[in-house]
């Protein structure tokens, strides 16, 4: 069966191709992305296999005791000390990741105090636990980004929910609503995450718990405003003369119009979320410590001013992903826009 696509997502996609700045920065983001999610194998102080003795082990899937490579203790196999790479290669071989470095990993071979300038080893310094700041970064982004995309899946879903229900039913539905995000968006918002934060011990799924709080409100006009306008158009009036389900109207008639411009949003909801999230981490009020976290980089470039490589990479890194969502963001809403006209040759 051969795919077609409709002369509307022809028309979109060609529109989103001619944005040459979002449609690269599309590219580049997937790529960087889709690296992260095998940082593992990127950098790692475990090797990818093992072959030890004719067996193969997964050391980066799972966890193996030094006995089991003809250690003495046991306990985990730390596949840095000299002795155990030893008994490796007298036995075997292993492949190992370009980079030998965890999240945790402290680079102890290096002469210089922590925090360490980059070198051959540590292609972006150590932080001033003696941690390699390249593990940091492609640990942290991949977490971040994870975070980002949960909450604007959410809080899409909550805020579409919100704005259809007021868009279609109106009244004192419309109002009540209304009137309850008015005050709940006039909030301040950051210092509420805070001291609820502070409150209790936060961990990803409740920190996602927090800021999906506030992060819904921004669709939620957008939403009204179609259902608004949908609810009085000649087919909807003839749905609804001819007795069809409000479940019906909404779903199959109305909200596809609706989420299609909901769409343009979401990079730049993905965006806020990221900056929200790194502006936490960076208050201390954020992922627990030891999680991999972009503000926790940004945290130690200002608390270690003479290193300036961490301040450079951290700023360098989020400059090029925020300003990579926002171009991404630009083309979609160029696709999506109706009056928008393709002019390309």
């Amino acid at each position: 069966m051969k795919f077609a696509i409709s002369p509307l997502s022809q028309r979109r996609l060609t529109i989103f191709k001619s944005n040459r700045r979002g449609f690269y920065s599309f590219f580049i983001f997937i790529f960087i992305f889709v690296a992260s999610l095998f940082a593992e194998v990127i950098t790692n102080d475990r090797p990818i296999i093992i072959n030890y003795n004719g067996q193969y082990y997964f050391p980066i899937v799972k966890s193996y005791s030094e006995t089991t490579f003809g250690g003495e203790l046991n306990s985990f196999a730390d596949y840095r000390d000299p002795y155990l790479v030893d008994r490796i290669n007298s036995h075997g071989w292993a492949i190992w990741p370009p980079l030998h470095f965890g999240l945790s990993t402290v680079a102890t071979s290096r002469a210089e105090a922590n925090p360490a300038p980059p070198n051959r080893q540590n292609i972006l310094g150590t932080d001033d636990q003696g941690r390699d700041v390249f593990a940091q970064l492609i640990y942290g982004f991949r977490y971040s980004i994870l975070f980002g995309l949960c909450l604007t899946i959410l809080s899409s879903i909550i805020g579409i929910s919100a704005g259809a229900i007021q868009g279609y039913f109106g009244g004192i539905i419309d109002i009540s609503l209304q009137r309850f995000i008015e005050v709940w968006s006039g909030m301040p918002q950051l210092f509420l995450l805070i001291i609820l934060a502070s409150i209790v011990d936060p961990n990803f799924w409740w920190l996602l718990g927090l800021l999906l709080l506030f992060s819904w409100i921004d669709l939620v006009a957008v939403v009204r405003a179609e259902f608004l306008r949908a609810r009085n158009l000649e087919f909807v009036r003839a749905a609804t003369a001819l007795g069809v389900p409000n479940r019906l109207i909404v779903f199959r008639h109305i909200l596809p119009n609706a989420i299609i411009s909901s769409l343009t949003f979401l990079p730049f909801i993905l965006n806020s979320s990221l900056v929200l999230l790194v502006s936490l981490d960076f208050l201390g009020f954020g992922l627990p410590p030891g999680s991999p976290s972009l503000g926790a980089i940004l945290a130690q470039a200002k608390r270690n001013l003479q290193a300036p490589w961490l301040s450079l990479t951290i700023f360098v890194f989020l400059s090029i992903l925020l300003c990579l969502l926002i171009f991404i963001g630009e083309a979609v809403r160029d696709a999506f826009n109706p009056r928008k006209v393709y002019t390309g040759s």
